[in-house]
């Protein structure tokens, strides 16, 4: 898990990028101290050292991305191409079954409110 120092850095690099300040040591500082958080000073200088070549806005939309996601249409390695016309008919199968799941809920003879 993240220390406190870490997580002030993060927290004050996300705050300077949604005001599109550079992200620069001085500026996380002051947001650390103005927060009140005590922390080791060597971290402020390390994020602004390592976000200096990451475009921070890729990194909080792609956080936990996989890769590049694939064109749209397109067909996993080795695989056929997808069908456009299976996806509604998956969708149809699932709510279905959703249904039926609620309503054999309703034949056991309790609920929330009984």
């Amino acid at each position: 898990m993240a220390s406190i120092s870490k997580l002030t850095c993060i927290y004050s690099d996300l705050i300077l990028h949604d005001d599109k300040v550079t992200v620069m040591e001085d500026k996380i500082n002051a947001l650390i101290k103005a927060a009140g958080v005590n922390g080791k000073p060597f971290w402020p200088g390390l994020f602004e050292k390592a976000l200096a070549i990451v475009n921070i806005g890729s990194l909080t939309c792609n956080a936990g991305a996989g890769g590049p996601a694939p064109a749209a249409g397109a067909a996993p390695a080795g695989g056929p191409a997808a069908s456009t016309t299976a996806a509604p008919a998956e969708e149809k199968k699932v709510e279905a079954k959703k249904e039926e799941s609620e309503e054999s809920d309703d034949n056991m003879g309790f609920g929330v409110f009984n």
